[in-house]
């Protein structure tokens, strides 16, 4: 049996347990809605299948009758491997049920051409695979085709990509650090390595985790922007992390903000992606400066000096982020917006641009969104594609 075979109800009582738990039956159902015969009719099978368990340990004793039964969900029943690719480089993961990280490992690479990647995933999904044991006792297990796992054993892959990302059709429709156009990336992997494969835009996989397990955990809504090479943001609105129609949605790095005639990655100008990411921070310094060698560390030097035309760089990029932060609030008022991604090393050159635009440009009250820094390194969105791979497991895509 497995869990997508099970109805919605059982889907339902999984993720809660997998986001809050353990629980006993009775928060179960009150965090569910369903009534306390639904939920033990959906978590016997799940019980019965060592998807979920009975905890050892008694929940804390009521003021009348026995103390109650604490469920939680089995991490050790399945294992995720997450792989992130970056322009230059691969970080990979082992993560469980849970997409608790169990082993993690980079991997240099030498190549963008497609195939050239794909076999550094193949090897290091290999490498991954050897570091930890298939099974809880070392003997062994996995996963096969028709999505049924042994025990402890590697279910899927996630890999993770920054662009235009169709997890649906398993396509990296546009990837310009890469300069792939229509990849069928995930039949790639999977017949590279003989296990079932998706894909997922980097940042949407990075938000599922935040969802879970993170920042965003317990939130009716959130949004995670994501500041770097490129300008991401991931959705999750009503518990649901938003993919778009095709693939695209919370491209912020892409809203029209004005203010340059540089162009951006995607051909257009006035986008925030080409006032605010890392390579056009730099860029704009080398030319504030005169020095076409300058280094974004460089600059970074120059501006905490005090140098008035690098700073300005930073305060523009502030700007146009702040404008981008504000857009996100006002189009669907969210509890929290979580700032993350390489780029935030250097937040503090424009965080106060940040809020002050924000503040301006936000409507009524959508300004009191909470703005979080929150600094995450390449493993965690690794991690992302494994939260990814276990989405799968028990909520497949329609």
């Amino acid at each position: 049996m497995t869990l997508s075979d099970q109805p919605p109800a059982a889907a339902l009582v999984f993720q809660t347990l997998l986001a809050h738990g353990p629980l006993t039956r009775a928060e179960t159902g009150r965090r569910t809605g369903l009534s306390p015969g639904a939920v033990t009719k959906v978590a016997t099978p799940l019980l019965a299948d060592g998807w979920i368990a009975e905890l050892a340990e008694p929940a804390p004793k009521r003021a009348t009758g026995r103390p109650a039964t604490l469920i939680a969900v089995r991490g050790e029943r399945a294992r995720f491997i997450g792989v992130k690719v970056t322009a230059d480089e691969l970080i990979g993961v082992v993560a469980d049920l849970t997409a608790r990280p169990l082993v993690t490992r980079r991997a240099v690479l030498d190549s963008r051409d497609v195939g050239t990647v794909v076999l550094a995933i193949a090897r290091l999904v290999e490498e991954l695979r050897a570091a930890v044991p298939t099974g809880p006792d070392g003997s062994g297990g996995g996963g096969g085709q028709d999505g049924s796992v042994q025990d402890g054993g590697i279910h899927s892959i996630g890999v993770t990509i920054s662009g235009d990302v169709d997890g649906q059709t398993g396509v990296v429709q546009y990837s310009p650090f890469l300069n792939w156009h229509r990849v069928a990336l995930a039949q790639l992997v999977e017949t590279a390595t003989s296990t079932p494969t998706v894909i997922e835009n980097d940042v949407r996989a990075l938000t599922v985790t935040e969802q879970w397990f993170g920042a965003g955990a317990g939130l009716s809504s959130f949004a995670l922007i994501t500041v770097g090479a490129g300008i991401g943001c991931g959705l999750s609105i009503g518990g649901r992390v938003v993919s778009g129609a095709h693939g695209v949605s919370g491209e912020v790095g892409h809203l029209p903000v004005g203010g340059t005639e540089r162009t951006c990655t995607c051909g257009n100008t006035g986008c925030v992606e080409a006032v605010a990411s890392t390579h056009a921070i730099t860029e704009q310094a080398r030319a504030a400066t005169g020095d076409p060698g300058l280094t974004m560390t460089q600059a970074v030097r120059l501006a905490h000096s005090g140098d008035p035309e690098v700073r300005a760089v930073f305060t523009r990029a502030g700007h146009a982020l702040g404008l981008a932060i504000a857009s996100v609030a006002n189009l669907i008022g969210p509890e929290r917006i979580i700032i993350s991604g390489e780029g935030v090393a250097t937040y503090d050159l424009f965080a106060d641009q940040v809020r002050e635009t924000f503040a301006a440009r936000a409507f009524g009250a959508a300004a009191e969104c909470d703005l979080l820094l929150r600094p995450l390194p390449f493993e965690e969105w690794a991690r992302g594609g494994a939260a990814v791979a276990a989405q799968h497991l028990f909520a497949p895509p329609k």
